[in-house]
């Protein structure tokens, strides 16, 4: 979804290109006669679906546009993970990427911008099929580990965080950017990001702000840490636990990937507190944590103000909203929340905006409507949350 994006607001680092899969030569020869291991024969497969010891591994294969998340894409991985559900002998589940580069980047964005009724039809059957993904994985009944090395962004984060187990390397940079294009953050984020400490998902979810490496551990998006030169051999221990189950992947983890034997402190440490009282959740509403911002003064809190006078002032509000209305819900109804969101969103102007200034034009220069927090109303704001009369709710079993 935010390839472009990305790649203008974002990667300013260069990723190692550590190019590891779960089909090596190691992997191969420590499978013995008495594994069981099918592997998918194209190497142009948008989505790669192998097989190895009673555990299904998925490997998104779109290297060329990071992996965005396209309706194709996640109509293989649905089927096949509901499959290994059910199937009564698969005891893993293994989510990553092919290229080091990038985990998921979210969703094919371009796909979704034609202002027709097709364009219509399939935005909504996009959204729809995604979050019944991002559901399906967060009530998922095997183990299921997400190696999120490299950029992983909106979508991708819907395919990773709702999961229990969250691997993130020296190379993964998180972030949902929704606001810098008139979207807010969606696929679960109204559930995640107001259960991260200290306020970082209110921070995290108006400002775009990029989690780096261990620090996305910190914060409690990844639930353990890998070095790349490690990850092949803990994915080859990975699949030779015995009497797999919730609990067995969770000690195996703690052992082998453990946040505290990389001994490296949260960058944004010292910021922590700040971050606690500038973006509390329960701030009054988003012209108060810019007042909050001003008063400040600090060189921290003034970047992240000149940030967010940049941003779609209608994404802010709907995003500080849904966050607040997250806390205390569950998934399954966030997801509803989101599905109604979204559809209105799509019935606006500040998406197609942003999409615009960012991903066609590239000019950077989004005219917003309207163009300051104070021309959006509460009574607007509240109208995003209603379901349109033209649509149904998302329906999740």
């Amino acid at each position: 979804m935010y390839r472009t994006l990305i790649n203008r607001l974002v990667c300013s680092r260069v990723y190692p290109r550590v190019n590891i899969h779960l089909s090596t030569p190691k992997l191969e020869q420590a499978s013995s006669k008495h594994v069981q291991q099918t592997k998918s024969s194209d190497t142009n497969d948008e989505v790669k679906f192998d097989y190895v010891n009673n555990t299904g591994i998925i490997q998104l294969n779109k290297p060329k546009t990071l992996n965005a998340l396209s309706l194709s894409i996640i109509h293989q991985i649905y089927p096949k993970m509901k499959e290994w559900e059910s199937d009564g002998k698969t005891k893993l589940v293994i989510m990553k990427s092919t290229t080091s580069k990038a985990f998921c980047a979210g969703g094919d964005i371009k796909a979704l911008l034609a202002r027709t009724s097709e364009g219509e039809r399939l935005r909504r059957e996009f959204f729809s099929e995604e979050y019944k993904l991002n559901h399906l994985i967060g009530n998922y009944k095997l183990p299921y580990i997400a190696i999120i090395n490299g950029i992983t962004m909106g979508g991708g984060c819907g395919i990773s965080v709702h999961g229990p187990f969250r691997i993130a390397t020296e190379t993964t940079t998180i972030a949902m950017p929704e606001t810098a294009i008139g979207l807010f953050p969606d696929v679960g984020g109204s559930h995640f990001l107001p259960r991260l400490p200290s306020n970082l998902g209110v921070f995290l979810g108006l400002t775009g702000y990029r989690l780096r490496g261990i620090d996305n551990v910190h914060a409690g998006i990844g639930t353990h840490f890998v070095p790349t030169n490690k990850l092949e051999e803990i994915e080859r221990k990975l699949l030779e636990i015995p009497n797999v189950n919730h609990e067995s992947v969770k000690a195996f983890l703690n052992q082998h990937a453990n946040v505290t034997n990389a001994h490296e402190k949260f960058s944004l440490e010292r910021e922590l507190s700040l971050i606690n009282e500038l973006f509390s959740i329960n701030t009054k509403d988003v012209e108060t944590i810019f007042e909050k911002l001003k008063l400040n003064g600090s060189d921290f809190a003034l970047k992240q103000l000149s940030i967010l006078e940049k941003m779609s002032p209608t994404s802010l509000k709907l995003t500080f909203e849904q966050i607040k209305r997250g806390k205390s819900l569950n998934l399954k109804d966030c997801l509803i929340m989101e599905y109604r969101l979204v559809q209105n969103v799509m019935n606006g102007h500040d998406f197609f905006e942003g999409v615009r200034a960012v991903l066609v034009d590239k000019d950077n220069k989004p005219q917003w409507k309207p163009n300051s927090l104070k021309n959006v109303s509460d009574k607007e704001i509240e109208q995003y949350f209603e379901k349109p009369s033209s649509d149904e709710d998302l329906q999740l079993i």
